[in-house]
């Protein structure tokens, strides 16, 4: 299970803000897809929303359940069917390092380039999401971005690491 680090805090602190600056009126559907530790979703059930966790892991599901966070063991949206407004993912996003442990490459790569996993979400979150909905995705400067940016992200937040730079990517489908 990914335990929360320097991208689950920098998220997680830029969607208090996001979701702060809300209007109040309608209970908006939200989905946490990779949840982990489940910090993203504990941070959106702070707020007027329908929260659902999802993880591969078995593990992270169960620590998300025992937290009181609805919660659906998924691989990314195979057994996922309703849509949603908000649809958050701290995605593994690193290129494939041969030396990383097992155990770990399941948490933090994305991929034998990095963005495998990121550019399979976003083909399935779209169809996920509704109106007006938004994805929002951290990657790293060590993602490759080329096809990612096909879906015409915007940046709306960076942090700038040791060795990398974190970008929180929102995807407006509609715009």
């Amino acid at each position: 299970m990914y335990k929360p680090s320097d991208d689950s805090y920098f998220f997680a602190d830029f969607l208090k803000d996001y979701l702060s600056s809300l209007p109040k009126k309608n209970k908006l559907d939200f989905l946490d897809m990779g949840s982990g530790s489940g910090i993203l979703a504990e941070t959106a059930s702070k707020f007027n929303l329908n929260v659902i966790a999802s993880d591969i892991n078995p593990e992270a599901v169960a620590h998300i359940k025992s937290r009181g966070i609805a919660v659906i063991q998924s691989n990314l949206f195979s057994k996922i069917k309703q849509k949603f407004d908000i649809i958050t993912f701290n995605a593994p996003y690193l290129p494939l390092d041969k030396d990383e442990p097992k155990d770990s490459q399941l948490e933090t790569t994305g991929g034998k380039r990095g963005d495998e996993i990121s550019l399979k979400f976003l083909k399935q979150a779209i169809k996920h999401l509704n109106k007006n909905g938004k994805i929002f995705l951290l990657v790293s400067s060590l993602t490759p971005l080329d096809k990612i940016n096909k879906f015409n992200p915007k940046i709306v937040a960076r942090k700038k690491l040791w060795m990398e730079e974190l970008l929180i990517l929102e995807f407006s489908p509609e715009d």
